[in-house]
């Protein structure tokens, strides 16, 4: 029997592990489309780092396969997160946090620190 680690309609926030300081910190929050044991097809937004404005979304929604690995952080977020809503923000705490301004919020500052 195959066991799904993801649904299809859940929706995650992915980071991309750095293996060199200069990579690019990448990271991804959409939605499932399809999922097998190995990977998910993902429809949703790319988020890329910039050193004035911090987290930037950039602005074409799109469809990524992902291939389960040790390098990816895949977070699991409430089914009912609007992904367009979805934003970058330092708390209150000076934290680094994924919100969608209303129930939603994710601390991410371990992965963002350099």
């Amino acid at each position: 029997m195959k066991v799904m680690i993801l649904d299809i309609g859940e929706k995650v926030h992915i980071i991309e592990r750095r293996l060199f300081n200069d990579d690019a910190r990448r990271h991804f929050v959409g939605e499932v489309i399809r999922c097998t044991e190995t990977s998910i097809r993902v429809a949703g937004y790319d988020w890329a780092i910039e050193t004035i404005r911090g987290f930037v979304r950039k602005p074409e929604k799109k469809e990524r396969v992902v291939i389960f690995n040790e390098g990816l952080i895949i977070n699991v977020i409430p089914r009912e997160v609007n992904i367009d809503d979805v934003q970058y923000k330092i708390n209150e705490q000076r934290n680094q946090v994924v919100t969608d301004g209303k129930n939603f919020s994710l601390d991410i500052t371990e992965f963002t620190v350099k």
